[in-house]
């Protein structure tokens, strides 16, 4: 198990497949680091990623639907990387880095993601349509 140190100095422990699937997840994601990387500071409403506002934002290869990015990103908040943001009133259409999401960031600070390999896109992709625990 590696353990890794969140910025509130709470130890959280994770496995190495939790680790590498969150990984392979972020780098397999129609999204960019700057997404994230604004994701460490505030949480991002759905409407500033999606449609055209991804792209000028700097958040998105490509122009994603509302509803493909509320896929995308429920996919990476099933992973573990990012959570739904709560108000008052319940949960919001935000988004903010999970303690594994801020680990997995700081490593591709200053940098782009890295390309995902044949064998990432994948291994991503049937974990992905199969929903399968590992």
């Amino acid at each position: 198990m590696t353990e890794i140190d969140s910025q509130n100095s709470k130890a959280f422990t994770y496995t190495a497949k939790t680790i590498d699937r969150a990984r392979r997840s972020l780098i397999c994601s129609p999204f960019e680091i700057s997404l994230f990387a604004t994701m460490r500071q505030q949480s991002v409403s759905l409407n500033a990623i999606a449609l055209n506002n991804g792209l000028q934002h700097g958040y998105t290869k490509s122009p994603l639907s509302e509803l493909a990015c509320d896929h995308e990103l429920g996919w990476l908040i099933q992973v573990g990387v990012l959570r739904r943001e709560v108000d008052g009133q319940g949960i919001t259409d935000s988004f903010r880095l999970t303690p594994l999401g801020h680990q997995l960031i700081e490593q591709y600070q200053g940098k782009n993601l890295p390309t995902p390999s044949w064998s990432d896109r994948f291994y991503n992709a049937v974990i992905y349509w199969f929903r399968l625990p590992f």
